[in-house]
């Protein structure tokens, strides 16, 4: 079975356990197929979404620390699970190979779409740099993360793709990075940070409608490869913040009572007036957090960076010695 069709495999039976379960759930990893990345992309570029000029401004700032920091240990394979479109790694690679530093870039993205764009980029923006680029899951690259030992690892995960885990995956997440790592290797993660409800609110509810068709497009994606009718326009996108848990959350809400069939499942599953998919959760962090994640896994934090206005830090860990 190829990758796509093991992927395709995950797909299906994650939306006939979600389904089926009560209350409804769908991941939103799945959102990323040709249309999920460029609405994606388009989430990115509004002015409510903060994280990624945040996170663009850390690097941007800390980029000449950062290229000193990795190359510590001399030749190094840069790891970074989750890369989309590449903006904010792209300033970095441009800092590494400016500067002449040996070191091989392994993009890896749940989109081979966002893999296969990113490395015809980098071919015309970089052409020295040497990109090997992989399609997958966080947690199946993570299990072949191993076998990258033949010298120093820095794994970088961006945009606080964990916020998307609740704290024990989070810890999950973060042991089996820390159980590929050598004592040589670095891991440099993102957290969007707690700061004003509304701020936090306006991110992920945008005025334009974006979130709302990108969310959508779980539904599209069911209903295209799955021969699924599910009447998407009747889903309405609907965000909620929880300033003592730091914890946002995103719903799909029916607002008409419908059967929805997916023929390819053999699965039939009825939606009353308001009721709701949960797709995603969206956790918000400080720093004694961070650091009690990082305790619980086996990491330390060795440095904290954070963009000028203060809405987000980017951590730098190694293993706990």
């Amino acid at each position: 079975m190829t990758k796509q069709e093991t992927f395709q495999l995950e797909f299906e039976n994650h939306v006939t356990e979600g389904l089926k379960a009560f209350p409804k759930f769908l991941s939103s990893k799945y959102i990323y197929d040709d249309r999920g990345d460029e609405l994606f992309q388009q989430i990115m570029a509004l002015p409510e979404y903060y994280l990624t000029e945040a996170e663009y401004n850390i690097i941007d700032t800390h980029k000449d620390n950062l290229r000193k920091v990795f190359n510590t240990h001399g030749a190094f394979d840069l790891i970074e699970l989750g890369a989309g479109d590449g903006k904010k790694t792209k300033v970095l690679l441009k800092e590494l190979v400016t500067n002449k530093v040996d070191f091989t870039y392994i993009p890896i993205d749940i989109s081979q779409h966002a893999i296969d764009d990113l490395t015809n980029s980098l071919t015309t923006l970089l052409p020295d740099l040497e990109v090997q680029g992989e399609q997958g899951t966080y947690f199946k690259v993570l299990e072949r993360l191993a076998t990258y030992n033949k010298r120093p690892k820095v794994i970088i995960v961006l945009g606080s793709n964990i916020g998307n885990l609740d704290h024990p995956q989070a810890i999950d997440f973060l042991i089996k990075i820390k159980d590929v790592m050598s004592d040589q290797d670095f891991l440099f993660m993102g957290f969007d940070q707690k700061k004003d409800p509304l701020t936090i609110q306006h991110a992920y509810a945008d005025s334009q409608g974006v979130t709302q068709e990108f969310n959508r497009n779980l539904l599209h994606r069911i209903n295209k490869e799955m021969d699924g009718d599910f009447p998407v326009n009747n889903f309405e996108h609907w965000e909620s913040y929880d300033p003592e848990t730091g914890t946002a959350k995103s719903y799909l809400i029916a607002t008409e009572p419908c059967v929805v069939e997916i023929k390819r499942l053999q699965l039939k599953t009825t939606f009353k007036k308001w009721e709701t998919i949960h797709c995603e959760i969206s956790q918000k962090y400080d720093d004694d957090t961070v650091e009690w994640l990082a305790n619980k896994s086996g990491l330390e934090i060795e440095k904290i960076y954070e963009d000028h206005q203060k809405l987000f830090k980017d951590y730098l860990f190694k293993i706990k010695k």
